[in-house]
């Protein structure tokens, strides 16, 4: 018997496997957090990728909008802006004529959150804004070859100098968050939001992959409908630890963290798997099914059709977005989800879209503490106590014998089968 330990909420849970089932452990390689992240956001800073430093760019008298991540990402925001605010005050600067404005997608948020994220020193100092998609002085700036109206907020367009922050890390169907989605989908209308991710019917949208991806290659589109003119993204290992920080030219930020997270996140795997254990990583990535999610699309990489996904994410706080219940609830097929999708996307609807897409191809037990009326009732997944119990009903379902994987930290990883092995 072997054990392999999985997160799950702020705690382990560990799968004993049968000697007799070949098993295969993919994991991240394990980057240990800087020493300081303070002084490695001020090295970013101080030597900026294709840019001048930002001491250099604004003017004293300059406005300044600032973009963060939502609540819902949990990025280091209040360390970013604590360098950001600490170069803009060595160029004079003054407090009042710098904004901080939270990009929300899915998750709303209040100015009282925002405040709490910064931390009480910085909140006082500046002013929150909480970016309202439904807002209706948004400013458009255009349309991109896509077709996607491009209605950005005004504060940020309003601003003398725009700033954007954010974490690189693989995305469900963009490939990567970061860079530009520090625009769209954070700082735009809703039709923009709306347009572009209608995209991620598009085989091409899918985690990880930047080539022919609809999504991204929209979104950067719009990006460039904007001026801006400075970016600071981290690239963060599954404790959620900074491992390296960018900044400098928005576009040449993404791309090296691109770069540096394929890295740690691409793992070569020699052949698909009859079942695939996966934990999204523990909390944050299991707070909810929706985040959750993201463990279940790297398990479909690596999982044989007709399989079985066992699914370990706490979901303390259940399924989180309602159009994601509602959507799974109102459409009882993918082609009516496709449907609905093109016709008027809704933020939740995509993982409604995603869950029943995957449930075609594989079987998903979860393992988690939401009631079986949401997790069997209304989301179609099986369900099991614990991750030992949902092993043995996997096996029942692919046999004795069957080869298992196991991904602990499913949403920080790109698992690829080995294409020589496959040939």
């Amino acid at each position: 018997m072997v054990e392999a330990w999985l997160p799950y909420g702020r705690t382990e849970v560990a799968a004993r496997i049968p000697d007799e089932n070949s098993l295969e452990i993919i994991d991240v390689t394990m980057q240990e957090g800087v020493k300081d992240p303070v002084k490695e956001v001020e090295a970013a800073l101080k030597a900026p990728v294709e840019s001048s430093r930002l001491e250099e760019i604004v003017k004293a008298e300059d406005t300044v909008a600032i973009v963060v991540d939502d609540k819902a990402i949990r990025s280091p925001a209040r360390l970013l802006l604590s360098g950001l605010l600490e170069s803009l005050g060595q160029a004079g600067v003054r407090d009042e004529n710098i904004t901080v404005i939270f990009g929300c997608g899915a998750y709303s948020m209040t100015a009282e959150e925002g405040a709490g994220i910064m931390g009480e020193a910085v909140g006082r100092r500046i002013h929150i804004e909480i970016h309202d998609e439904q807002a209706e002085d948004l400013q458009y700036v255009g349309k991109t070859s896509f077709g996607t109206p491009v209605s950005v907020n005004k504060t940020f367009m309003d601003a003398d100098i725009r700033i954007l922050t954010g974490t690189i890390a693989p995305h469900y169907f963009a490939g990567y968050s970061g860079g530009r989605t520090s625009v769209l989908p954070a700082i735009v209308g809703m039709e923009t939001v709306r347009h572009n991710h209608a995209f991620l019917l598009n085989p091409q949208a899918r985690r990880g992959n930047l080539e022919g991806n609809p999504v991204h290659l929209d979104m950067e589109e719009a990006l460039h409908l904007v001026d801006v003119d400075f970016a600071v993204n981290v690239v963060l290992n599954p404790q959620r630890d900074i491992v390296s920080a960018i900044a400098g030219d928005v576009s040449t930020v993404f791309a090296e963290g691109v770069r540096r997270v394929n890295e740690t996140c691409t793992v070569n795997v020699e052949a698909p798997a009859d079942i695939v254990i996966v934990s999204p990583g523990g909390a944050p990535w299991d707070d909810d099914l929706y985040k959750a999610y993201e463990g279940v699309e790297s398990a479909l990489s690596v999982v044989k059709d007709k399989g079985v996904v066992v699914l370990v994410a706490e979901c303390l706080e259940g399924y989180a977005i309602q159009a994601f219940h509602d959507w799974m609830v109102k459409f009882t097929s993918l082609s009516s989800l496709r449907r609905e999708i093109k016709r008027r996307f809704v933020l939740g609807g995509d993982m409604a879209y995603y869950l029943r897409k995957a449930l075609e191809r594989v079987k998903i037990i979860l393992v988690s503490i939401m009631p079986d009326y949401y997790a069997t009732g209304v989301f179609k997944l099986k369900t099991a106590k614990s991750v030992n119990a949902a092993l043995k009903a996997a096996l029942r379902m692919t046999g004795r014998k069957s080869r298992i994987l196991v991904l602990p930290h499913g949403s920080a990883t790109l698992p690829v089968i080995n294409q020589a092995k496959d040939e």
